[in-house]
């Protein structure tokens, strides 16, 4: 075959290709809309963000979010359960639409994923008995903080460890922290404001608290990188109903606070 013609051959095929990659890559907002479905990922183990009520159903803030979304697009809503370690990666490998899941903003996970603007906050914090002598990073030293493997804590935390000399114990997921706070297992742990109050109530002694604050972490919707008019529409939905106060209800609801003012102003 003629050199040229070859050439225009292998240069079609590849266009073909690049467009078909592109159109896998960006029909997840159809593929929603087509089945009037959406699966989003929500971790169950950590109240009051997402949790199972005592007839064993999912509820949670971050269960309301996602039932509203769905209620609001026209489409079932369909759980995907998580943990932390594998929010990102049911996107990335199709599991879920979308990540509704305490997911804290982050330079690094803005590389491998896309966000939404912020709908609330997660006040993230080290937190143990309040006998304990600790009040900072440095006050850690000798002592051991327990996180959930995978989250913004671990990454927070890690690089620290070696400089203020402590050390970083890993659990698979949050329930598994729980429990080893509860335990007596864990006696400090990095994790949210909310999971602390969740583990203070199941001790029961009212000794478990928040040591020192971490840091505030906006939470936003995971949405898989390319998927533009999937994010598009999320964030439509995001500031109308910031703007309506429904996402400031939910909040209220689950948090007993109200989101920050100038989230619930955000125009």
């Amino acid at each position: 075959m003629n050199p040229k013609k070859i050439a225009a051959a292998l240069l079609c095929v590849s266009g073909l290709l690049s467009a078909g990659m592109q159109a896998a890559q960006a029909d997840v907002l159809d593929r929603i809309m087509e089945s009037k479905k959406i699966r989003i990922s929500t971790d169950l183990g950590i109240p009051p963000a997402g949790m199972m009520s005592p007839s064993m159903q999912p509820t949670g803030a971050d269960v309301e979010v996602g039932q509203l979304l769905a209620k609001d697009w026209g489409v079932e809503y369909e759980l995907v359960q998580t943990t932390g370690a594998t929010r990102i990666p049911n996107l990335q490998t199709g599991k879920a639409d979308i990540v509704v899941s305490t997911l804290s903003v982050t330079p690094q996970r803005a590389e491998v994923i896309d966000f939404s603007i912020p709908y609330a906050v997660l006040k993230s914090v080290v937190a143990g008995y309040d006998s304990l002598p600790v009040k900072d990073y440095d006050t850690l030293k000798g002592r051991t903080v327990s996180v959930t493997r995978g989250t913004t804590q671990d990454t927070a935390l890690t690089p620290l460890a070696a400089k203020h000399g402590f050390t970083v114990a890993r659990y698979d997921d949050d329930a598994t922290l729980v429990t080893a706070a509860v335990s007596g297992q864990a006696q400090m742990v990095a994790t949210s404001e909310s999971l602390v109050n969740a583990i203070d109530k199941k001790i029961g002694k009212n000794n478990f608290k928040p040591l020192f604050t971490i840091t505030n972490f906006d939470l936003a919707i995971g949405v898989k990188k390319g998927e533009k008019a999937l994010l598009e529409k999320v964030n439509e939905w995001v500031k109308a109903n910031l703007e309506n106060g429904k996402l400031n209800e939910i909040y209220k609801k689950y948090y007993g606070s109200e989101l920050p003012e100038n989230m619930r102003a955000k125009k």
